[in-house]
């Protein structure tokens, strides 16, 4: 029998709206960014409550997997008790790569939200579309651009700072 979350956590009411999700990713994005990771931030919501949390963690924990998204779907699973995620909706700052939409399309994930487009190896849709695929058993509604200029600014002063500051 599949666990679902309270409809409210610690008193507070359920809250639906993409925006304060994603401001929520960009918090973790930033502390992604602050540990040295490239700064993406993901949150895994269900029924208005947050299940999951994640950020890039694949240099410190030595996980080539360990994308904020998968952190997200892994903490959702574990709060959950189960693998599967139906009806979950999945915030990230970034859109996600093949091995994150893979990994959305086997958790059963039903909505992704992502802020800025990756043009070099995004897998919803700009550079290829996984969920798309008509090889994919799972289709999941994606919505892009949620605080886009926010999240895109955030990765690219994130790697200008890498570069030495040069624009």
């Amino acid at each position: 029998m599949e666990q679902r979350p309270a409809g409210a956590v610690c008193g507070v009411a359920p809250v639906r709206d993409d925006e304060t999700y994603m401001r929520r990713a960009l918090e973790l994005a930033r502390s992604a960014g602050l540990a040295g990771e490239v700064p993406v931030g993901a949150v895994l919501v269900l029924e208005g409550v947050v299940i999951g949390e994640g950020w890039n963690r694949p240099i410190s924990s030595c996980d080539p997997s360990s994308h904020a998204e998968i952190e997200a779907l892994r903490a959702g699973g574990r709060q959950l008790g189960n693998y599967r995620l139906a009806g979950s909706t999945l915030y990230v700052t970034m859109e996600p790569c093949p091995m994150c939409a893979g990994a959305m399309i086997h958790a059963r994930v039903a909505r992704l939200v992502y802020g800025t487009p990756d043009l070099r190896a995004g897998a919803v849709g700009t550079v290829i579309d996984v969920p798309g695929s008509a090889a994919a058993n799972h289709r999941i509604s994606v919505t892009g651009g949620v605080l886009a200029d926010e999240c895109r600014d955030l990765l690219q002063a994130f790697f200008r700072a890498r570069r030495g500051g040069s624009p």
